[in-house]
């Protein structure tokens, strides 16, 4: 998808690698051959919105380790310390091709803490790991307004909130001078935030907080991706203007609370089409994460071009995520995370066949 697509390619894996793809490539006499005829390869999707792991679907206490609603600024936590590899939601990945997934802590809080890229199997917790710190998450709106709000405790507002994490940005510019001696792990997370090598990934449904969002990336010169983004198509100035890309999602589900009344599968065909970075993303187990392909289907039904539905799987998340270098994309050199579809992936009827993750088949329909 890099490039091209190819009517009769071929494809060469080597040490977990993709080693040359093409329509004239020779095939090595000791290769292990497998005919793909009549069906579809792809890259494997890639979910930049995720809570797999931590927030298990069938364990409504046990497997809930999603939100530490104890403090509404709480940088020193990481999702990686909360991850259950053996949560069914890995295999239901597979099932709907997604071999990548980013995993973070919910939204109860200003500041939740670190979030993490993972593939979604994989012969160990460290191989599957692609970044254990990839961004910072905050929340901006309704979540930890509802969470600490009802107990008349900050933030009670949107400025409550705008107020608590401009502190910790703050009280991390501090630190960072030397004001606080003592090591302070919450700080020592900020400061990657304010040094640009990590992103802020801001949980912002509505207009005014998408806005507030961009203003305060602003103010500190941080990196910026925006999460959910159920407004985002009545921003697409701002967010041009700072070349702030979208994760957008989830949109296969209800209006469960006010901030999605704008929810609408036309969204991210307008932000595609204004020149804005749209990755498609499911919010597991918001949206169920074997259902992903679905958010293609119904969004290129509401007028989003085919291909550019597909980059929202794709190429999209990995290069807002910092790594396309690694998967994303059919092109030499990446990791052959791949995925083989019985038809076209955007018809609805067509099945996930087999799907490789650093070249070892990880999941194959048996009920072909």
């Amino acid at each position: 998808m890099d490039k091209q697509d190819y009517e009769n390619g071929v494809l060469l894996i080597e040490d977990g690698k993709i080693k040359e793809v093409g329509e004239t490539i020779k095939i090595p006499k000791d290769a292990e051959v497998i005919d793909l005829k009549g069906q579809y390869l792809l890259p494997g999707f890639v979910d930049a919105h995720t809570h797999l792991g931590i927030y298990e679907e069938i364990y409504a206490h046990e497997g809930d380790d999603v939100n530490e609603m104890s403090e509404p600024v709480t940088p020193q936590l990481r999702a990686i310390d909360a991850i259950n590899v053996h949560d069914i939601g890995f295999n239901d990945a597979l099932k709907g091709g997604v071999t990548t997934a980013m995993i973070a802590p919910g939204s109860a809080n200003v500041v939740g803490g670190t979030v993490c890229i993972m593939k979604t199997a994989g012969k160990s917790f460290n191989e599957r790991m692609i970044n254990d710190c990839a961004g910072m998450k905050v929340a901006f709106g309704e979540n930890p307004k509802e969470v600490y709000g009802s107990d008349k405790k900050m933030p009670y507002t949107r400025m409550g909130i705008a107020s608590l994490l401009r502190d910790a940005l703050v009280e991390a510019d501090n630190y960072r001078k030397g004001k606080d001696k003592e090591r302070d792990l919450g700080k020592e997370s900020m400061l990657k935030l304010l040094k640009r090598k990590i992103p802020l990934r801001a949980h912002a449904h509505r207009a005014d907080d998408i806005i507030t969002a961009l203003r305060i990336a602003e103010e500190f010169n941080l990196k910026m991706i925006i999460e959910h983004g159920t407004e985002a198509h009545l921003t697409i100035e701002e967010l041009a203007t700072q070349q702030v890309a979208v994760c957008m999602g989830p949109l296969l589900t209800s209006r469960a609370k006010v901030e999605l009344k704008e929810k609408s599968f036309k969204n991210p065909g307008i932000l595609q089409r204004s020149g804005i970075k749209v990755a498609l993303v499911t919010d597991h187990p918001e949206t169920p994460i074997d259902y992903a392909v679905l958010n293609a289907i119904l969004a290129v039904k509401e007028g989003m071009d085919r291909n550019e539905a597909l980059k929202a799987l794709t190429i999209n998340p990995a290069e807002i995520m910092g790594i396309d270098r690694k998967t994303g994309s059919i092109k030499a050199g990446k990791d052959a995370d791949l995925v083989v579809w019985s038809g076209d992936p955007l018809d609805i009827m067509s099945r996930t066949e087999l799907v490789f993750i650093n070249g070892d088949i990880v999941y194959r329909n048996e009920e072909s």
